[in-house]
């Protein structure tokens, strides 16, 4: 038995006796554990709970329980400096460089070194784009959460919110920070507020439990890219979504009968408008929704009296339904595979998930689950999983999709985020570029926006409209949504009408809809038009951003930093991003622009839209009329496109076009499976490998041999390959054996 007081050199944070355990997860990152000491002498493995993908840990490097002096610890190529009182924690890495400095305090405050560079992560919402200086408070969704201390003032015990959902979004503050030097942290423990000072941040601990122990993962990493795998190694890399999930999906809010529901879909298909789904509210935040009010798991039978066949009529035109849930318990908690006495709880996922059924039987595709605000992070993470699992277990041979309003870390494994009731004005367009580059730093690559804003006010006008469509064409959830929801259609600004103007008194009042007169606006369907028939014609190249996410960690939507982490220009641009690896995206975020300045990084860059190249390193300032938004792509790029679809499983004859941007050496990897099922995991999915050798002007095409598959190639594949500058073309019959072709 161990039950001496403690020593002068026993470490002792909270009030008792701790462990300190530095133990490896890979070659990049360091698991940092305080754990504490039974009266018998005896710790408890760290736990393993749902947001951590990590298997069993090896060995320690260290289990510290008494320091009297400085003791050094071997890692890898680098160094551990751990020092007592305060219990302090410095990493060097192989070249002798710090990277990372903790302090723990004995009350169970952290600080830790903020280093010079920029700071992202930390989730969706708060001050935009570099972190530094922010306050992150304990909030999840939209205003509801736990109270913070005020970070900037030491002591000080009055809550401050720094909370703006009307241009920022729903906040979901996630413990990741990540770092422009070369290193990143995941708080994992304890839960709590975030100051980023200009030197030094602080994790004050929630202060219903100061006296949670630290459990931190440390990466260090100079490519940015290791730095983001490594946050996936911990939590968990994300999911492959269904196909049809990353096309065009239309939301709606009040509903006006069994014929209009039906009619819309063959109005996209008459106007062929490319359009993969339609989401469904709820009645309750308006009064007309599928169901019969916040909560029930009925038909409205006054819209859907036949709920079943009208789902199969939808799918009968190729569109796809989800369904918008509130409500959930607030502590739930399981899984939908419990059984027994745990399954008959209410706050158990078995139980909820079964509530779902009377009407996930009839053909629903996916869900929206909103207002979960006041769970904690566990229960966030069990509904999440739950809407994963579920339809799993229902239909194995599905991959699911639900977009969610809350989260946490772990979330990318099983669900998409939106960022919540924003309003519809040209600042908060502007500012979901950057929230959407710091989810993607965060680890939620499939993430989007209500195109348009979510409350209507006086600037929403067809020219916002267009540029959000836009710029929502280029996130990775391609989605419109809002109040007087008929202006979120793509033919909705000429039609003369607002349609249903659905107040609820939140913000803003009745009054502050769009001048009527911007109600015959023809431009907004052709350029809507338009930006449809580019995402649709780039599913090849995005499906394959995709799968690069799932398999590496990488966001599709990604800061600049990631790919020039030397540029110092390039690194602090958070008003553009890069879309996959090779186009560069520049949302026109103001209203009545005639120009757009942006910053191409180093190297050579086309014009998307011209053709013309223009050299990186500087800034450029572009014209730019209504139809435009600014795409470049770097040179060596290789771009896949397909033919113009109405839908993603619509079948077509024409060829997969290789678009070759010469100018420097290049590669892509063309990724493709049967788009819905699981089936991938038993390898059947190709990867056509494209390699262009520019001195030569030689492309060779060949399957990735690193990828291993059970499929066989199919017997062939039409292939155009084109050249961006000369417009050079070379058709071919592409059947799985290597080709060359010479330009």
């Amino acid at each position: 038995m161990d039950t001496a007081s403690p020593g002068p050199s026993d470490l002792v944070i909270g009030g008792q006796r701790v462990e300190l355990q530095l133990a490896p997860v890979s070659v990049h990152t360091l698991r940092v554990t305080l754990l504490p000491i039974a009266p018998d002498g005896s710790v408890r493995a760290p736990a393993n709970p749902p947001e951590l993908a990590i298997g069993p840990m090896g060995a320690s490097l260290a289990n510290i329980r008494t320091l009297s002096a400085p003791k050094v610890v071997d890692w890898n190529d680098g160094r551990i400096h751990v020092a007592p009182d305060p219990l302090a924690i410095e990493l060097i890495d192989g070249a002798g460089r710090p990277c990372q400095r903790l302090k723990i305090e004995r009350s169970g405050g952290v600080r830790f070194a903020t280093g010079g560079g920029p700071i992202f992560g930390l989730g969706q919402g708060g001050q935009q784009f570099d972190r530094r200086g922010g306050s992150f408070p304990l909030v999840n969704g939209q205003g509801e959460g736990v109270q913070s201390v005020d970070m900037r003032q030491p002591g000080a015990r009055a809550p401050v919110y720094e909370f703006d959902l009307a241009h920022e979004g729903a906040r979901v503050t996630i413990p990741w920070i990540v770092s422009t030097e070369g290193w990143a942290v995941f708080f994992r423990a304890p839960y709590g507020s975030f100051h980023l000072g200009d030197e030094e941040g602080r994790l004050i601990p929630d202060t219903s439990d100061v006296t949670s122990l630290l459990d931190a993962f440390f990466v260090v990493a100079r490519d940015p890219m290791e730095l983001m795998r490594e946050y996936a190694v911990i939590t968990g890399f994300p999911h492959q979504p269904p196909l049809w999930s990353l096309g065009y999906m239309q939301s709606h809010r009040t509903l006006e009968g069994r014929d209009q529901i039906l009619d819309e879909a063959r109005e996209f298909r008459r106007r062929a408008l490319p359009c993969d789904a339609f989401i469904y509210l709820g009645t309750g935040f308006t009064t007309g929704g599928w169901n019969t009010g916040h909560g029930q798991f009925r038909f409205n039978e006054s819209l859907f009296p036949d709920a079943g066949e009208m789902i199969r009529q939808l799918h009968d035109d190729h569109i796809r339904v989800a369904l918008h849930v509130v409500d959930p318990p607030l502590h739930l908690s399981g899984t939908v595979d419990d059984s027994g006495p745990a399954a008959s709880r209410e706050d158990n996922a078995a139980h909820y998930w079964n509530e779902h059924q009377p009407v996930a039987r009839a053909g629903v595709d996916g869900w929206w689950p909103d207002v979960g605000d006041k769970l904690d992070p566990a229960a966030r993470l069990a509904r999440i999983r739950m809407y994963w699992d579920g339809p799993i277990r229902d239909h194995s041979d599905r991959r699911p999709f639900a977009l969610h309003r809350n989260g946490y870390a772990g979330m990318q494994c099983y669900g998409w985020l939106w960022s919540g009731d924003i309003d519809s004005t040209w600042q908060t367009l502007a500012t979901q570029v950057p929230v959407g580059i710091n989810c993607g730093l965060t680890g939620i690559p499939y993430w989007g926006t209500d195109i348009g804003g979510f409350i209507t006010t006086p600037e929403l006008t067809g020219e916002l409209f267009v540029r959000w469509f836009q710029f929502g064409a280029f996130c990775p959830l391609f989605r419109a949504h809002g109040r007087t929801w008929k202006l979120r259609l793509p033919w909705g600004w000429n039609t003369g009408e607002y349609g249903p103007e659905e107040y609820d008194g939140r913000r803003l009042v009745p009054g502050t809809l769009p001048d009527k007169s911007e109600l015959r606006n023809a431009a907004v369907e052709p350029i809507c038009k338009a930006f449809l028939e580019l995402r649709y014609r780039l599913l090849p190249y995005v499906y394959s951003a995709v799968r690069e996410a799932h398999e590496t960690g990488m966001p599709v939507m990604r800061a600049l930093w990631l790919h020039y982490p030397t540029d110092p220009r390039a690194v602090v641009r958070g008003d553009e991003y890069l879309w996959g690896r090779d186009i560069l995206v520049a949302p026109v975020v103001e209203k009545g622009a005639a120009t757009r300045t942006l910053y191409l990084p180093q190297g050579t860059w086309y014009d998307f839209w011209t053709g013309s190249t223009i050299a990186g390193g500087d800034e450029v300032t572009r014209p730019v009329d209504l139809k435009t938004m600014p795409l470049y792509v770097r040179a060596g790029a290789i771009i896949p496109t397909g033919p113009v679809k109405q839908h993603t499983e619509q079948a077509s004859g024409g060829p997969l076009t290789l678009t070759v941007y010469p100018g420097a050496d290049g590669s892509a990897g063309i990724y493709e499976d049967d788009g819905l099922s699981f089936a991938y995991h038993a390898g059947k999915h190709h990867k056509i490998y494209a390699i262009w050798h520019d001195r030569e002007k030689r492309l060779l095409l060949r399957l990735d041999p690193g990828l291993k598959t059970t499929a066989p190639f199919p017997l062939e594949r039409a292939i155009a390959v084109r050249i961006a500058t000369t417009g050079a073309t070379h058709d071919t019959v592409f059947n799985g054996k290597e080709q060359t072709f010479n330009f």
